[in-house]
C-alpha cells in the first residue's frame, strides 16, 4: 500500500490495540473462523465483520435473531479462549519503538478487548501498557460509537479535538471521527475508510514535542 505523507499536531494520542499496536490477526483467525463454522455462518464474511467491534457487537450483527444475554455469555466465553490464546502474537513493526517514543506524554490505550485480554496481547507482545485505558469494562457501546475515544481523552484531560486516533479497523475509524478527532489509519484494512492519513506501519511515524507541550507527528 502507499502511504501518505503529512504532519499533524495534538495535545494527546488515543490508541488501538488490535491491528494497531499488536498483530493478533493469527487467534483472531483461529477463534473467529471456528465461531463461524459453528454457527454454520461464511468464515470471510464473518472476518469483514469482527475486527474493532467487541464479540457480542459483532454477534449482533452475525446472528440478528439472538438475545443480548446469549451474545454476552458466548463472548464472554470466546474472550477466555483468546486470552489463553497467544500463539503468533507479535507486535505491530515499530510499535515498541513508537509507545518509547510516548512515554511521558498524554497518549491513552482505547481497545474492544477487555482488560485480561489487553494485558495478554500487550504481554505476548513485549510492549507496555499505557498509564490511561479504556477496556471493553469501561464503555457501555462498542465501537463504532466513540463513547471509549471520548472516555480516553476525558482520562487524559483533553479535548476530542486536540487528540488523534490511530486504528487499524473500519469500525474504529468510525469511532474516531464521530468522537470530532482525527485518524491516521494503520495496516491494510484502514485505507478502505478514508482516514486523514494512512501508514503501513508504526515504522512510518515519527513523534516530536514543541515548545507549547504539543505533539508533532510526521506520518508516512
Amino acid at each position: 500500500m502507499t502511504a501518505t505523507t503529512a504532519v499533524f499536531t495534538a495535545r494527546a494520542l488515543l490508541l488501538d490495540m488490535d491491528g494497531t499496536l499488536v498483530n493478533s490477526d493469527a487467534v483472531v483467525e483461529r477463534i473467529w473462523r471456528r465461531w463461524a463454522a459453528r454457527h454454520g455462518l461464511d468464515g470471510d464474511e464473518v472476518m469483514r465483520v469482527v475486527h474493532g467491534r467487541q464479540g457480542h457487537a459483532s454477534m449482533a450483527l452475525l446472528l440478528p435473531g439472538r438475545s443480548h444475554e446469549e451474545n454476552l455469555a458466548e463472548n464472554a466465553r470466546m474472550l477466555a479462549e483468546e486470552t489463553a490464546d497467544t500463539d503468533g502474537v507479535i507486535p505491530v513493526p515499530g510499535a515498541p519503538e513508537f509507545l518509547g517514543s510516548l512515554r511521558g506524554l498524554p497518549h491513552a490505550l482505547v481497545t474492544s478487548a477487555d482488560a485480561a485480554l489487553a494485558a495478554a496481547r500487550m504481554a505476548a507482545a513485549g510492549l507496555p501498557l499505557p498509564d490511561v485505558r479504556v477496556t471493553a469494562e469501561s464503555v457501555g457501546a462498542s465501537k463504532p460509537d466513540p463513547e471509549g475515544f471520548l472516555k480516553g481523552a476525558a482520562g487524559l484531560g483533553v479535548a476530542p479535538a486536540d487528540c488523534i486516533v490511530f486504528e487499524d479497523s473500519g469500525a474504529g475509524i468510525a469511532a474516531g471521527r464521530a468522537a470530532g478527532m482525527r485518524v491516521i489509519g494503520v495496516g491494510p484494512r484502514a485505507a478502505d475508510h478514508a482516514p486523514d492519513a494512512v501508514v503501513r506501519d508504526l515504522t512510518q511515524v515519527r513523534v516530536e514535542t514543541l515548545e507549547d507541550g504539543r505533539l508533532r507527528l510526521t506520518v508516512g
